[in-house]
């Protein structure tokens, strides 16, 4: 008899990463797939699904504008008791640390169903950064049975806290899997065509505990690059919150080597990593695709829960002070080495098989 999995997702990040455990799971005779998406966030979420050619059973459509956390969390947890009553899956499969995650966990612990949590074992232990998703992380591994960590620190991490040895298993990032299905060498994009003479710097900055002075400091630093390097361009992705883009409006939208575009679908953004010549980010995937792309990131934070890829010499923890981003990109841009150390370094976070592993798992564990 076949295992029912219900897999609960409602962000672009989570789709990202959950749709090729999907694809996945759909070739299993052995596993009836079942998808809920939450809504949480809606646009974006759709060109995903678009994107890896699939659609779900359920769309909660929960995102309402100017929605609070707390919103987030009673409306999916209202909503999710009819699905899970109806559905009866064996196994609930979340995705990270977003809120859908947190309270796709919550009610299937209300329903006393099985939780695997892909991507488990991540820690910053500052319940303040990142936030809320510390919390929403360390939070699903106290309810989870089955989990998938994607690097033997992040099993390290649940063991050191009590977790079952023989409940941990890892997996790699599924993120990887995915850029197999999006990167593409016959890519053309009008963005990439205005950069193409120079050497593009690919920027995301949205965290909310940078929204204020830390990202006022980051844009400081990004015009400065611009007046100091003749090549050098900028494409910034804008997130879609209103006061990210009113401080990307004051500082960034009068430069000419600086584009501010709307935010890109999953397939294009991978794309436009594999044609950069390094990142600027505070997002928490990008950390773990670019070097598989053998992309230098500069990470614009203070903590980060990926400290594998700063091991491995893929990542640099620059923070949010102007100069220090400044220096940090400014020796990339001259010193050749330390680009190419950075930008061959070995990607800690898989072989692109982690789908594959999750979908074994699981069938020789219901089997059993």
């Amino acid at each position: 008899m076949a295992i029912k999995v219900l897999s609960i997702f409602g962000t672009r990040p989570e789709a990202i990463k959950m749709c090729p455990v999907v694809k996945e799971l759909n070739k299993r005779k052995n596993i009836n797939s079942v998808v809920c998406l939450t809504g949480q966030h809606r646009e974006m979420l759709r060109q995903v699904m678009d994107v890896f050619k699939l659609k779900e059973d359920y769309n909660l459509d929960i995102m309402k504008p100017n929605q609070t956390l707390s919103m987030i969390t009673a409306s999916i947890l209202e909503k999710m008791d009819d699905i899970i009553s109806k559905e009866k899956p064996g196994l609930i499969l979340v995705h990270g640390d977003t809120s859908t995650a947190f309270v796709a966990a919550l009610a299937a612990f209300y329903h006393q169903i099985p939780i695997g949590h892909v991507e488990a074992g991540l820690r910053t232990y500052n319940l303040k950064s990142p936030y809320p998703e510390e919390f929403n992380r360390q939070a699903i591994d106290v309810m989870t049975e089955f989990y998938f960590a994607p690097t033997e620190k992040a099993k390290d991490t649940l063991l050191n806290e009590g977790k079952s040895e023989n409940r941990v298993f890892v997996t790699g990032n599924t993120v990887i899997d995915a850029l197999s299905t999006t990167v593409t060498d016959s890519y053309f994009n009008e963005h990439i065509e205005w950069a193409k003479d120079s050497r593009l710097i690919l920027l995301t900055a949205h965290r909310r505990e940078n929204i204020g002075e830390p990202m006022e400091n980051i844009f400081k630093a990004v015009v400065k690059l611009t007046e100091t390097f003749e090549d050098v361009k900028f494409i910034y992705p804008i997130h879609l919150n209103p006061r990210v883009r009113e401080i990307a409006d004051k500082y960034l939208k009068s430069n000419d080597k600086i584009r501010l575009i709307e935010p890109l679908d999953v397939f294009d953004f991978h794309n436009f990593m594999k044609r950069s010549y390094l990142i600027m980010t505070d997002s928490g995937e990008i950390q773990e695709e670019a070097p598989s792309l053998g992309k230098p990131v500069l990470v614009l934070r203070d903590t980060t829960e990926r400290p594998e890829g700063i091991n491995a010499g893929t990542l640099k923890l620059v923070g949010t002070d102007a100069v220090a981003i400044f220096n940090e990109a400014k020796l990339l841009l001259e010193n050749e080495n330390e680009y190419k150390k950075m930008s061959e370094a070995k990607n800690p976070y898989g072989d692109g098989t982690a789908s594959c592993k999750i979908a074994d798992i699981i069938e020789t564990y219901f089997k059993e």
